[in-house]
């Protein structure tokens, strides 16, 4: 379970390094008070009967750690994310393309930077457009619109 968990944060951490000014994430920024927007992602995902499989505190572990790399700056005033998967969705997907696996699980994040306090971001990485995949990404992007209006 750790090495799933470990293997999981490592590639949330590093694609959107590798992506942060691509057009694979889709993002919307709210106003809503950062814990109400991370409540809202959550309720989102669980009122659409989906279990969330984790929930990350990234923002709790930069700042944990930035003595330990010698941090140039404070990047989060908060920053989480959530992962889950679907059975009935991640089926057709992978039916549609076996190798569509490299999706699951979704992962919707949000955080609030310390340089524009009091805007939230929230979002998702889209996966490519066509096929089953563009039921995903309409998945998520509902989720993300909820969460944004501070459900």
């Amino acid at each position: 379970m750790k090495t799933l968990l470990a293997a999981t944060i490592a590639v949330f951490m590093l694609a959107p390094a590798a992506h942060a000014a691509g057009d694979d994430v889709k993002t919307i920024e709210s106003d809503a008070a950062f814990a109400d927007v991370a409540s809202g992602i959550e309720n989102a995902i669980v009122n659409r009967g989906f279990k969330v499989d984790y929930h990350g505190f990234i923002g709790d572990m930069l700042k944990r750690t930035a003595s330990d790399v010698d941090a140039g700056k404070t990047l989060y005033k908060d920053a989480e994310f959530f992962t889950f998967c679907s059975a009935v969705v991640s089926r057709k997907v992978m039916e549609a393309d076996i190798g569509d696996i490299a999706y699951c699980p979704y992962v919707v994040f949000a955080y609030e930077t310390e340089e524009k306090p009091g805007t939230v971001t929230v979002g998702f990485r889209t996966l490519p457009e066509g096929g089953e995949r563009d039921a995903v990404n309409a998945l998520l992007t509902g989720i993300i619109e909820d969460a944004a209006d501070g459900m």
